[in-house]
């Protein structure tokens, strides 16, 4: 660094190494082809985006893995390049602009592996059989080049080509499927914008069917030997959709697939337009059907609604938690006031250390923060009544459509549901570190 020169904020705090500045992607068109038994990766990522202001270099998020053979920039190869440090800069042989196009093309490949983080290691991995994505937080650049971050969404084309047994599913509606001789190749289409975390490739021995007969086609993507499991936990997904269609508003996606692996995971996880769950969640008991609410839910809030700042993540997971409490006070289980009271519970026995409006990076996937943002909502629906709770819902799914979002958004937006003021509300449940009685 020059002297003098005063090193760029990063645009999360929370993850200081990820997202970029100087340019707003509108679409990403990935080409990949990928080897199963050896594990190896090939891609050519095309990514079109337009400046936000002029400056000399500009950088991508990519795993240091992933050795990259060639770059372009508008089409010109006259332009320097270096990958360190999980990021590739880029020095364009010319000037561009501030609301110039920046079309950047990468070839590279490799071994994708997961990206080692405080929470785990996240992005590519390799199953028995398969290979999975679990993106969630900074897991995209262990697969393609992109501006990791939530607030950076856009348009996606995948087509993947992989060997024949295996069955590959990306975000997006399958445009076409191509075989030759011992390669088949997927092309998808996701129109809607999503961010680098919730673009995901699924890779198995998978059978791909509807299911259900209701008004938001519901496809699963699951090894054939599942599929009577499947059946029995998976079956209320059609009476689920209906009810959040319901209470959350119109679905946001032209269908839903729930990818289920032959591997076991540890959670499921959501992607935009999918879910993702292991073996381990079906079994023929309805072992995970909380989860099953949980993940769909998460396709209106977290998918459609997206968090600008990390520090948000209870808008994504306190309003997923609050969704399985609705569905089991639908389906003929425990109401929300009683799932309520016990979330609580179980948070009274636990540290009061953390505040959920801004929790910190370790602690932004702790459970408390799910619990507790469900408490909010709990509280907020019962200072409001049920009528005005859901409209705010509706309106708030319904307005910021595949956009993103802040905290301060919701409580403003809910200032409008009552003459009252809404201050305390907030200020104990999001912003104190003390638990307020319920």
């Amino acid at each position: 660094m020059k002297p003098g020169k005063v090193p760029e904020a990063p645009v999360d705090p929370y993850l200081p190494q990820s997202g970029n500045r100087g340019y707003r992607v509108s679409r990403y068109e990935l080409d990949l082809g990928y080897r199963v038994n050896s594990n190896r990766l090939a891609g050519k990522a095309t990514i079109t985006a337009v400046t936000t202001e002029e400056r000399p270099k500009f950088s991508l998020d990519l795993a240091q893995n992933l050795k990259v053979a060639k770059v372009t920039v508008n089409k010109s190869r006259n332009v320097k390049w270096s990958h360190q440090g999980d990021k590739l800069v880029l020095t364009p042989g010319g000037r561009i602009p501030a609301g110039g196009a920046l079309v950047v093309t990468v070839q590279y490949s490799g071994t994708p592996r997961p990206i080692r983080s405080q929470w785990g290691e996240v992005g590519w991995e390799e199953l028995t059989e398969g290979a999975l994505v679990a993106g969630q937080p900074n897991g995209a650049p262990s697969w393609y080049p992109c501006d990791d971050h939530p607030s950076s969404k856009a348009s996606y084309r995948i087509e993947i080509t992989t060997d024949s047994p295996y069955y590959a599913i990306a975000n997006g509606t399958l445009l076409r499927k191509q075989t030759r001789a011992s390669q088949t190749t997927w092309v998808y289409e996701q129109f809607d914008p999503t961010p680098t975390y919730l673009a995901t490739i699924q890779i198995g021995h998978y059978e791909h069917r509807r299911i259900g007969s209701g008004a938001v086609p519901i496809y699963a993507v699951h090894p054939p030997q599942l599929r009577p499991a499947f059946d029995v936990d998976f079956e209320r997904q059609t009476a689920m959709m209906e009810l959040f269609v319901d209470l959350f508003g119109p679905y946001p996606f032209p269908h839903y697939s729930v990818v289920v692996t032959a591997d076991e995971l540890e959670i499921p996880l959501e992607a935009q337009g999918l879910s993702i769950f292991g073996a381990n969640h079906c079994t023929g008991r309805r072992p995970a059907e909380r989860l099953v609410a949980h993940e769909l839910a998460h396709q209106w809030f977290g998918n459609s609604l997206t968090l600008g700042q990390w520090r948000d993540i209870w808008l994504h997971e306190g309003f997923a938690c609050y969704a399985e409490w609705l569905w089991s006070e639908h389906s003929g289980g425990e109401s929300a006031q009683q799932l309520a009271e016990q979330a609580h519970r179980g948070l009274q026995r636990k540290p009061q250390d953390l505040v959920i409006a801004d929790p910190g990076p370790a602690l932004m996937f702790d459970d408390r923060i799910y619990k507790r943002g469900a408490l909010t909502l709990h509280a907020l629906r019962d200072h409001l009544g049920d009528e005005k709770f859901f409209t705010l819902l509706r309106t708030w799914a319904a307005d910021h459509r595949h956009s993103t979002v802040a905290s301060d958004q919701f409580t403003d937006l809910a200032g409008r549901f009552t003459d009252e003021s809404l201050r305390t509300l907030w200020d104990t449940w999001l912003g104190e570190k003390a638990l307020p009685p319920l």
